[in-house]
């Protein structure tokens, strides 16, 4: 149960992250679609912002899953 726990804080961070790296990818596209002459940091941006919504979604399957089995062991 414990490491249920922590499970759950780490994907609470993550989503804490993900809101965070949504504004950010928001503002680098909207330099993109404005044409700045070189974009190069901002598709690095959309890029880690990809990395942190895929590694929120996998935490949080794997810990729903996870929690999951544990309710239907209880029960």
């Amino acid at each position: 149960m414990k490491n249920l726990k922590m499970q759950i804080r780490v994907v609470i961070v993550l989503g804490i992250l993900s809101l965070l790296a949504g504004l950010f990818a928001h503002l680098a596209l909207t330099d993109i679609y404005h044409g700045e002459a070189d974009v190069t940091l901002e598709w690095s941006i959309v890029r880690i912002s990809a990395v942190v919504f895929a590694a929120f979604i996998g935490a949080s399957l794997f810990t729903l899953i996870r929690a999951l089995k544990m309710v239907g062991r209880a029960a």
